[in-house]
């Protein structure tokens, strides 16, 4: 320990060669707390993860034996531990808002760039969607009480509650940078987290579910397989009328739930992130972004969307006719996502030339929000590679050739082209250098150059008065034997240099920028809804089950089309923040 202190005294003192040794004394006293408080930060960081990661492995390891064909493992017991698990989070949420409560004449750390309203707005739209679905499952229980465990009924109130908490805790305490009882707080936060992580796993396994057992009774009805599926409430003495129409109904609302429970555990992490951390506490202020002139965007966006119900409707009815009519509607598919993704490929490419052209540095400055959001595109990205590498292989491969063999071979290379453009162009966006002007202290008036092209103005010198020259106030500054002279014309008789010439083609490249972050936010809301409402033409292809085998095949799908709709929702939120920040 001597040595250790000996050579940081040594390291201060040549440091600071000019300073007395007082001086330097309390320079490596300021400095040693520091070094001291770094390790038991990172043994709280360390030992607060693999805390949730053990509390998500157990709830993986009760779904795998609940998955199975006759399970040991009920869902009562899954649903059981869940539900623990959400009490502790709501005592741990609680516990914090009555604190912050009892603290609030105390200042506390914000860190702005957490999350938007857009965001937030956007998350609380699917948290009503997940009361929705907890509302079916409680009338579900209702109807057969008397033949299903206690379990099925507390859960879903258990898990409403636990919504409208999250969703108040997410709208008012998610900027908080928290900086007392650190080490506390990582574990309530990082056990919220992989809460919300197994939540999202448990609604990716009953969703994976439900699809297969549609898709199983579609094809025996068709006569292509003799397979029985019996649905729960079948085995269940139903006393309500309406026990089988809350059951079906939960396969269409499982999407909104998976994406709202896999979007607050980011947020959460962020949070997580941000324990203990010293922000700059002065908010930046935003120039207003002027939203006039967007009608390219919009307008091919929403055509997007309409044709996106148009194919869903098509591709939906006609899979479950006959082969001839199943292939049309496979291939109306392919072609459709080939326009979208081949449109969306030259909007993403025109947005990184522009931002080429303007030669700007990258923002490298810390922000653990920012950096999150990169590491999900990229990793949420291996989903859909993984899906369309394992689609060009079997089409490289297979003997049979249906008529969008080829199609399906072009959607899978431009889905990966699609992804590498789009990130590329959202992260170049989030790291793009703001403007002086959004940098400025809002308390601070602006100074009189800001929206001038020419270099500012010299104050009165010495008798010498520059009579272009006005103050904040109106006045005109002139001298004393021209006041009245100077001062009976306006000041702004010369011509004014707005620079009209000058800033029109930087507003123009903002306003292709932002028609192009349009196009692409609602590109990406098509390209969720398909998936995420049964149209999934990897399951009723038939190539890549032929080469890989159904059980592999679905077992890659069950991986990588819930990484998709991640992706898919998490860079409409990230495109939001781009159109924000152009």
């Amino acid at each position: 320990i001597m040595d250790e202190d000996s050579g940081v005294d040594i390291m201060s003192l040549n440091k600071y060669s000019n300073s007395s040794s007082s001086s330097s004394s309390s320079e490596h006293d300021k400095k040693t707390p520091a070094k001291i408080e770094h390790y038991p930060k990172k043994n709280a960081e360390i030992i607060s993860c693999q805390y949730g990661t053990n509390l998500l492995l157990v709830g993986i390891a009760l779904l795998l034996a609940n998955a199975t064909a006759l399970p040991i493992v009920e869902e009562k017991h899954l649903l059981s531990y869940i539900t623990s698990l959400m009490i502790l989070q709501l005592i741990w949420m609680l516990w914090y808002v009555l604190l912050r409560n009892r603290r609030k004449n105390t200042r506390t750390d914000r860190d702005i760039h957490v999350t938007t309203a857009w965001i937030r707005g956007g998350l609380t739209v699917l948290a009503f969607i997940s009361l929705i679905m907890d509302a079916f499952r409680v009338g579900y229980y209702v109807g057969g009480h008397s033949c299903v465990s206690v379990v099925l009924g507390v859960y879903p109130v258990i898990h409403a509650v636990h919504t409208l908490a999250q969703v108040h805790f997410l709208w008012f305490h998610i900027k908080d940078v928290i900086q007392s009882l650190q080490t506390f707080e990582r574990f309530g936060v990082i056990h919220s987290v992989f809460t919300n992580l197994l939540l999202w796993c448990y609604g990716v396994v009953s969703e994976a579910e439900h699809y297969m057992n549609n898709r199983m009774r579609r094809l025996s009805n068709m006569g292509f397989i003799n397979f029985t599926i019996v649905d729960p409430e079948l085995l269940c003495n139903c006393t309500a009328t309406t026990c089988t129409l809350f059951y079906k109904s939960l396969s269409y609302l499982f999407p909104f739930c998976i994406e709202y429970h896999v979007i607050v555990s980011a947020m959460l992490f962020v949070m997580w992130k941000n324990i203990g951390r010293t922000t700059d506490l002065s908010h930046k202020k935003r120039l207003a972004t002027k939203t006039h002139c967007l009608i390219t965007g919009p307008f091919l966006g929403l055509v997007a969307l309409a044709s996106t119900i148009g194919v869903m409707v098509v591709y939906l009815i006609h899979t479950e006719q006959s082969m001839e009519t199943r292939q049309t509607a496979i291939s109306i598919f392919y072609i459709y996502a080939i326009i979208l993704l081949t449109l969306m490929c030259f909007a993403g490419v025109a947005g990184l030339l522009i931002y080429r052209v303007d030669h700007k540095p990258p923002d490298t400055s810390k922000n653990p929000s920012r950096e999150l959001d990169t590491e999900l595109l990229f990793g949420s990205s291996v989903g859909a590679w993984l899906m369309s590498w394992c689609s060009i292989v079997s089409v490289l491969s297979t003997s049979s050739n249906p008529p969008y063999i080829w199609m399906n071979f072009t959607y899978s290379l431009l889905i990966v082209l699609e992804k590498y453009i789009q990130n590329l162009f959202i992260i170049e966006s989030l790291y793009r250098h703001k403007e002086d002007g959004k940098k400025e202290d809002p308390e601070l008036p602006p100074s009189p150059e800001t929206f001038s092209v020419t270099p500012p103005l010299p104050l009165p010198y010495n008798g010498i008065i520059n009579q272009a020259y006005e103050t904040p106030d109106m006045a005109c500054v002139t001298s004393e034997n021209e006041q009245n002279d100077r001062c009976s014309r306006k000041p702004v008789e010369a011509p004014q240099p707005t620079g009209r010439d000058l800033v029109e083609p930087s507003n123009v490249k903002k306003l292709i920028l932002k028609n192009i972050t349009v196009f692409l936010v609602m590109c990406n809301m098509s390209l969720w809804i398909l998936p995420a409402f049964g149209c999934r033409p990897q399951f009723d292809n038939g190539l890549e089950q032929e080469i890989y085998g159904p059980n592999k095949w679905i077992t890659v799908l069950n991986f990588a089309i819930p990484l998709n709709l991640f992706y898919r929702m998490h860079s409409v939120a990230s495109l939001f923040e781009v159109f924000i920040e152009v």
